[in-house]
């Protein structure tokens, strides 16, 4: 990927993880920071509330990329270790369903503590087994049916990686920091990985273009 198409989608990667945290922080912790602002008219610091949500957003998106890139990396350390993507497929099949395991068992089981939570962790499972099924058909269909798991892994085993710490925090209100950290890694993790392709592609498109362009040049300088 060219520096320039790597901005475009640093930064659109950047935006929208700020601005999914903002809008969905506006319902989710409506009663911690804005109910209060709103009924007193104090708009300044309803405002300072949203943008402190979207600087969040932003720092989430950093982390998904992050994330990203060191995914592309070991993807490729596992396929040089196991040989063939079939094995390496297995082995990530596996890791998945140890990752659901350990967030059913040690990380939403303690916590939930009445009916509400119950089906408050029961419904965060269900959207990102659901969003990361979803995004890696669609990922599939797009590409080849042989990036289907790899797909799939990235989208709960790095989106978990990355919740992991809203996961492990154990004061304060913690059912709202869960569900609302959940929404940005996700979206941000299935843009990188719908979108990838695309910068790939235009990457290449700009590259052929440049050499063009520098043949031309020599070609009337001779």
């Amino acid at each position: 990927m060219t520096i320039r198409n790597w901005v475009k989608f640093f930064f659109k990667a950047l935006l929208i993880g700020g601005i999914v945290t903002g809008v969905l922080g506006l319902f989710v912790r409506w009663e911690d920071i804005f109910a209060e602002p709103f009924r007193n008219g104090q708009w300044g610091e309803f405002l300072a509330g949203f943008v402190w949500l979207i600087i969040i957003g932003l720092t989430m998106s950093i982390i998904s990329q992050l994330c990203f890139f060191a995914y592309l990396t070991v993807h490729q350390i596992g396929m040089n270790i196991f040989r063939t993507l079939r094995l390496w497929n297995w082995v990530q099949l596996l890791i998945i369903v140890v990752v659901i395991a350990d967030l059913i068992l040690f990380r939403f089981a303690p916590n939930a503590q009445t009916t509400e939570q119950v089906w408050l962790y029961g419904t965060l499972l269900t959207i990102l087994i659901v969003t990361g099924v979803v995004t890696a058909y669609i990922k599939a269909k797009w590409t080849n049916k042989e990036t289907f798991i790899s797909a799939l892994f990235f989208m709960i085993v790095i989106t978990t990686v990355e919740w992991l710490p809203a996961l492990m925090v154990e004061a304060g209100n913690i059912d709202s920091w869960v569900t609302l950290l959940l929404f940005p890694f996700l979206v941000v993790n299935a843009y990188q990985l719908l979108v990838l392709p695309k910068y790939n592609a235009q990457s290449d498109v700009d590259r052929q273009k440049l050499e063009e362009r520098r043949a031309a040049r020599k070609a009337k300088v001779e």
